[in-house]
């Protein structure tokens, strides 16, 4: 095919980006204790997955490009690499959905995310979104296999084995049609909605805070109380608008995905000339984003978060620790705001210390804030 060199290069950088970024969330993740919050449990799964996806089903797509038939690798590659590109499909969207109901949940019902997000909580919750997600993949891994090109009035012909789509059209019709729904288009406006109601909390509380600080008499009561709504709104907003981009990327590289089946389903072995072309376009595009999709996020975690863009640096040796020993209380420029993923402090007296600015505690903040 004429594109398969601006193909392969555009493949090549995001594999080498994807790759590269997906392992430092996971060494940063696994290495620091006090990154180790719900929030980033959830994200830690997500690179697992997009590490999964680039390091086996961009090579085995490049392989297919590069040579169509026959394929080489035998039955058993052709269902693991269907049943593995389709269960970090609805793994990922599990996860994104999973991090959309934590936020909703810790901004929006506070009392119940100290009892309910909790890490064992939460490992549970990704066990239970990897084994969901491998038990849906299986009716269209089943659907796939080996198959030969066959030439009319002649039969088929040898070492033209592809891996492709032997089942009825017909079931798997039914099977995108039906994951496109529930694995897409449900989450995608379930969350949308969350995100909503996280929105117009925020703000509400805003509100209620800044008439707080007006009745206060006196104009140091009001200083330090509007020091510390904007400590609170700055670190709770930094962590909620960035799991709010993840989710827009995560729809937008998605939705070719699903595109790509649905047309491939609703063409196949009827199209016309123009559709022929249309379709290979979509599935061009489909390809470029799907693996974008999985290079993307740790980007979005080093621009819009301090805590992951320090970490990321000090993992590559680039940053000093971020880490520090407490420091005693000597004004309001010796704060200390620790944002780890859901989990935000605001560090004052040692004996003192303010109550935490974000509604979803983690014992993780206690560990950074005592002395080594």
């Amino acid at each position: 095919m004429k594109q398969f060199v601006p193909i392969c290069v555009t493949y090549l950088l995001i594999f080498v980006v994807g790759t590269l970024g997906n392992g430092l969330t996971c060494t940063v993740i696994l290495r620091n204790k006090t990154m180790r919050t719900p929030t980033n449990f959830y994200l830690f799964s997500l690179a697992v997955s997009d590490m999964l996806v680039l390091l086996v089903g961009l090579p085995l797509e490049l392989y297919e490009m590069q040579q169509n038939y026959p394929f080489q690798l035998g039955a058993s590659a052709c269902y693991f690499r269907i049943l593995l590109l389709e269960t970090v499909c609805l793994a990922s969207v599990l996860n994104v959905t999973a991090l959309s109901v934590e936020r909703y949940v810790a901004v929006v019902r506070p009392l119940q995310a100290k009892s309910v997000m909790t890490r064992a909580h939460v490992r549970r919750m990704v066990g239970a979104i990897w084994a969901l997600a491998t038990l849906f993949s299986l009716p269209n891994t089943s659907l796939h296999g080996l198959s030969q090109l066959t030439v009319p009035c002649r039969g088929p012909v040898p070492d033209s084995a592809i891996c492709s789509l032997v089942g009825p059209m017909d079931f798997y019709k039914l099977v995108v049609l039906t994951t496109a729904l529930l694995f897409f288009c449900l989450p995608m406006v379930t969350i949308s909605v969350l995100y909503l109601l996280i929105g117009l909390r925020l703000r509400r509380e805003r509100m209620l805070l800044q008439v707080e600080v007006k009745g206060r008499k006196t104009a140091a009561a009001q200083e330090t109380s509007h020091r510390r709504i904007q400590l609170q709104d700055r670190g709770r907003r930094q962590v909620t608008k960035m799991l709010f981009a993840l989710v827009v990327v995560f729809g937008i590289c998605w939705a070719p995905f699903h595109a790509d089946r649905i047309m491939w389903s609703l063409v196949y072995g009827h199209s016309t000339e123009g559709l022929h072309l249309a379709y290979q376009c979509v599935h061009i595009a489909s390809g470029i984003f799907f693996y974008l999709g999985s290079a993307a996020n740790p980007v979005l975690y080093s621009l819009m978060s301090t805590r992951f863009r320090e970490t990321f640096l000090q993992a590559l040796g680039l940053g000093t620790q971020c880490c520090h020993r407490h420091q005693p209380y000597h004004g309001s420029h010796n704060h200390i705001r620790l944002t780890t993923g859901s989990t935000l402090c605001d560090v004052g007296h040692r004996n003192s210390r303010d109550e935490p600015l974000a509604v979803n505690e983690d014992p993780g903040c206690q560990q950074e804030t005592d002395p080594s």
